[in-house]
């Protein structure tokens, strides 16, 4: 890439950054098109002149360029957790977007209960040939394996919500899985003693392929493994999803073990649990996590005590924008961008931004 060119596109990353927009915010300011504020417009502008940017080249790129496509394979939202809706809607916020710069968004859905379904929609995206993906990997061994295809294939691919084991990924937009696993048993910490016990449930059909349950289960118990005194930590893998299913798993335990003070549950179900916990009256700590209306609604009650959360809308966003810079522009995204940790309760969940 020419000199003048490669200062040209850090130029427009820099006032997008300096603005707190988008590029193609950026974009339609400079351009006087629709779709900006009076005062994000002015903002922009103003920081176009501090920065003496000459947006010519941007311009002959954005008339000659062809058509860029962007498929997008997230799970599908089920009546069992609606997590999936809030990655969805990132999804539908980048594409509103960028849908007048030339990028199309095609999305594809899996049951994420469900190996076979992944797969096929794998093939599906792999013979439309796009030019970028955004993927939310769930089964370990077939996202390595899709990931690599597309390395093969020169199609650069973003990851959300979970990464991948030594992956070459364009970019990572998620949460540190292990750290939040930790910080869900630091919380915990507090309220057990070294007699008490604590219950970890994995909910999902696939357990042992799902990287994301598994790394937050192992940060979890890392950090007790540190402490110089721990309570003993039982693990239930529930793999039927029903209610009733669900319900009998944890009646079996709770009759099996007794001093269980903690149960923490390392997806968006926890809301599951907390309709148990509830139903028997049984008084636990409960730690899960995601903003969603089903566990808000627990945690109004306090059957549900902290939502581990990660702005899952913000996630598709950034990673979308992601691919749209590296493809449009040539811009390289740092290989990780870690979302913050935030812990939501009772007390803090109607001023929470998802």
């Amino acid at each position: 890439m020419r000199n003048k060119e490669r200062e040209e596109l850090v130029g427009i990353k820099e006032i997008a950054r300096r603005a707190n927009v988008s590029i193609g915010t950026v974009d339609r300011a400079i351009h006087n098109r629709p779709g900006v504020a009076k005062k994000t417009r002015e903002h922009v502008l103003q920081i176009v002149s501090e920065l003496d940017y000459q947006p010519n080249l941007l311009a002959q790129r954005l008339a000659t360029r062809k058509t860029l496509r962007i498929a997008t394979l997230i799970p599908i939202g089920s009546a069992e957790t609606s997590f999936w809706q809030a990655p969805l809607q990132g999804i539908e916020q980048a594409r509103t977007e960028l849908s007048q710069h030339g990028i199309v968004i095609d999305p594809y859905f899996y049951d994420q209960d469900s190996i076979g379904s992944f797969v096929e929609k794998t093939g599906i995206i792999l013979q439309s040939e796009p030019d970028g993906i955004l993927l939310a990997p769930s089964f370990i061994e077939e996202s390595v394996s899709f990931s690599r295809t597309c390395k093969r294939l020169n199609i650069p691919y973003v990851l959300i919500d979970s990464d991948l084991p030594n992956n070459e990924s364009l970019n990572y937009t998620g949460p540190d899985l292990f750290d939040s696993g930790y910080l869900s048993a630091h919380l915990a910490s507090y309220l057990v003693q070294p007699e008490d016990k604590i219950l970890i449930v994995n909910i999902s059909r696939e357990i042992d392929g799902h990287h994301h349950l598994l790394k937050k289960e192992d940060g979890f118990r890392t950090y007790f493994d540190k402490q110089q005194t721990a309570p003993a930590i039982r693990k239930i893998d529930i793999r039927k999803t029903d209610v009733e299913s669900i319900d009998n798993c944890l009646s079996e335990e709770f009759r099996d073990t007794t001093g269980i003070k903690v149960v923490f549950v390392t997806n968006s179900r926890v809301s599951t649990v907390a309709r148990y916990l509830e139903k028997t009256e049984k008084k636990v700590l409960l730690i899960g996590y995601d903003y969603i209306a089903e566990n808000l609604a627990y945690l109004k009650k306090g059957m549900i005590d902290f939502l581990i959360c990660q702005k899952p809308v913000e996630q598709a966003y950034r990673g979308i924008i992601a691919l749209y810079q590296y493809l449009a522009y040539g811009i390289v995204p740092p290989p990780k961008e870690f979302m913050p940790i935030d812990i939501v309760t009772r007390t803090n969940f109607h001023v929470y931004r998802n």
